[in-house]
């Protein structure tokens, strides 16, 4: 009688490891999504289409940079910004901790949201993961401050964007004279005014100077230092600067 209830205890726990074994496990979300709608509306079929966009841009990254956080929040907003020159969407990192991601993509670009999503949600993806994966955040930003820094991590964002999504924006393109922005930059007091210096105009007329020579810089710096964007990104601001020849 022993025996044969051990026969049938061993039998179930053979049956129940089986089952466990066999059974797929349900992947796990990296990325929460959630819309922000307190005015403008997306639809079901856009959001289904957002939602799929991001999830293939998040893999896409994630094999790319594998220290992006495991967790990221994105909240994406409707809006009637003119977005032409950034193909329909922005969007900025607004902390690390957690990793939170806003993005705003509008309806007035070409036909709307769809073209929008189309044609500028991965690029603004590639570019704000990039940021997190560097710990560069408008709050609990791991660098110091000033705008060397900011030249420095925003133009890894460009370089890394158009280098794995083909995606090449004029707002990014670097002039000729490049080269003295960036000493210009660099001679910079640590006070500089960030909206006039980066991503915003500057009282001479020029625009994005961060942005744009940051670009700079980093394909100057692949270029003479025969590293690529990965292993560039995974340095500090003044090894990429010294590595560039400033």
């Amino acid at each position: 009688m022993n025996i044969l209830r051990s026969l049938i205890l061993i039998i179930t726990i053979i049956g129940i490891v089986s089952c466990h074994s066999t059974t797929k496990k349900s992947p796990i979300t990296k990325v929460t999504v959630s819309f922000k709608e307190d005015s403008l509306q997306f639809t079901e079929s856009q959001k289904v289409f957002i939602r799929k966009v991001l999830s293939k841009s998040e893999d896409e990254v994630r094999k790319l940079l594998p220290n992006l956080p495991d967790s990221i929040n994105v909240i994406v907003e409707n809006v009637d910004w003119n977005l032409d020159i950034v193909n329909g969407v922005t969007g900025r990192t607004e902390t690390n901790h957690p990793p939170l991601v806003l993005v705003q993509i509008s309806n007035n670009y070409k036909e709307g949201v769809i073209d929008s999503v189309s044609q500028g949600l991965k690029s603004t993806i590639f570019h704000e993961f990039h940021h997190l994966s560097r710990g560069w955040a408008i709050q609990d930003n791991k660098f110091s401050y000033g705008i060397p820094n900011a030249m420095v991590n925003e133009g890894l964002a460009v370089a890394f964007t158009e280098i794995y999504t083909g995606n090449i924006n004029d707002v990014n393109a670097y002039p000729k004279e490049a080269h003295n922005w960036v000493k210009e930059i660099l001679a910079l007091p640590l006070d500089a005014d960030y909206s006039q210096w980066v991503m915003g105009e500057h009282p001479d007329g020029r625009t994005y100077i961060g942005y744009r020579t940051g670009n700079y810089l980093i394909h100057k710096t692949i270029e003479k230092s025969k590293m690529n964007i990965l292993e560039l990104s995974e340095l500090s601001p003044e090894e990429i600067i010294k590595l560039g020849g400033y």
